[in-house]
């Protein structure tokens, strides 16, 4: 069989174009942060991630600006030979301050943070990765390469302390094991129960770490994620993140022991084999990490933001998924359903992402919508009125 076949089989996305349907891919024309311009129309953005709304914030901006005047476009060599710059030290040690940690080391993607983490520290056939169910592709793409290595994958199901315990019951005492789980999940907003967590971790002899992507800048004191927002700095042993989100910019980091740190940067395949953070992305990045400690402010409004919209919905008669973070998935049951539903929002002036099977189980498919600081009440009664309109006409509510 060539080994083409099932590129040429696979037809799911142009059936779906051919219906008008399609909601990837759509080219932004113009950011402007609450409000965006695809093909030649404004609208307004419910589904971006950019929770505090940095992305063009002035200082981020010009951060940016001055970096590729200083250190040009590129820093042509991994961070382990010719690719570390002043910046990326700067960012760093930043970081490790404001988390509360010893040491910080930066990563090219969110991505790329977690294939750098996991198969480094979790690599032989006697340890163990015990993973959430509903944890982070990136995650999911670590555990495949320590699998490959002879690490034995362990799953529990999503969020559920009981069933952690159970799979940590089965593994011996003695074993090296870590333990991994969003902090905040991606997909349906959830905060992982942190606190029974740690407990377990001490009682069964395991490590922690924790994919904090979606929390930083949005749970903790003055943003500063899921360990913050539990008081429990002191007991998660590593605390991975993104820059593509709250730091408005593109890059991953982990956060924790020194020596840790160490053994990683000397250690990490991800690390070593690929190209620094570009200037301006790491600059960028500071600028974001200086507003978001000089405007706390900023994620006290981003919640208010999202709880008004959830409020709203639930009330309306929306099947949404509780929670109390920036992401507010309301449930529509069924592919075509949630396609067509996408397509009435966007065609009203509403652009959000459209989550469905396999990415969600049968009967979860979703329009997962996300807020922003920079939302003013006037976006927000825009979008409540839209989902409103849109979800009498399809029978919803």
């Amino acid at each position: 069989m060539d080994l083409f076949k099932k590129c040429y089989d696979f037809t799911r996305a142009d059936d779906i174009k051919s219906l008008g349907f399609y909601p990837y891919f759509r080219p932004i024309e113009e950011n402007e942060g609450p409000v965006v311009q695809i093909e030649g129309k404004k609208v307004v953005m419910a589904g971006s991630n950019n929770y505090l709304g940095l992305t063009a914030h002035p200082k981020v901006k010009e951060a940016a600006l001055k970096a590729v005047q200083k250190y040009g476009t590129g820093c042509s060599g991994s961070r382990y030979l010719t690719g570390t710059l002043d910046l990326h030290i700067e960012l760093e040690t930043k970081l490790a301050k404001f988390f509360g940690t010893e040491s910080v080391l930066l990563f090219s993607t969110g991505y790329q943070t977690a294939q750098g983490i996991i198969p480094t520290l979790v690599q032989g056939r006697n340890e163990y990765v015990v993973s959430d169910k509903d944890n982070h592709a990136c995650i999911v793409a670590g555990q495949i390469m320590a699998k490959g290595l002879g690490t034995n994958l362990e799953r529990y199901k999503h969020n559920d302390m009981n069933d952690l315990e159970r799979v940590l019951e089965k593994i011996p005492i003695d074993a090296p094991k870590l333990i991994i789980s969003d902090g905040v999940f991606s997909t349906g907003g959830e905060i992982v129960n942190l606190p029974t967590l740690v407990s377990l971790a001490k009682k069964y002899n395991a490590r922690t770490l924790i994919d904090d992507a979606h929390s930083v800048g949005v749970i903790g004191k003055g943003g500063r994620g899921t360990a913050s927002e539990f008081n429990l700095e002191k007991e998660v042993d590593l605390t991975m993140g993104t820059f593509s989100k709250t730091f408005a910019s593109l890059g991953g980091f982990v956060a924790g022991p020194e020596r840790v740190i160490n053994y990683l940067k000397h250690h990490s395949s991800a690390l070593i084999f690929s190209a620094s953070p570009t200037p301006a992305a790491v600059a960028a990045a500071i600028a974001a990490l200086e507003i978001l400690q000089e405007e706390p402010w900023r994620v006290q409004k981003l919640i208010n933001n999202a709880d008004k919209v959830r409020k709203e919905l639930c009330n309306a008669g929306f099947k949404v998924i509780d929670g109390r973070t920036a992401i507010v998935p309301v449930i529509v049951g069924e592919d075509g359903l949630a396609f067509a539903m996408w397509r009435r929002l966007y065609d009203e002036g509403v652009f959000v992402n459209v989550f469905i099977s396999p990415g969600v189980p049968q009967g979860r498919q979703m329009m997962r919508t996300s807020y922003m600081s920079s939302h003013e009440d006037e976006h927000l009664d825009f979008i409540i009125n839209t989902f409103k309109k849109v979800g009498k006409e399809l029978g919803l509510i």
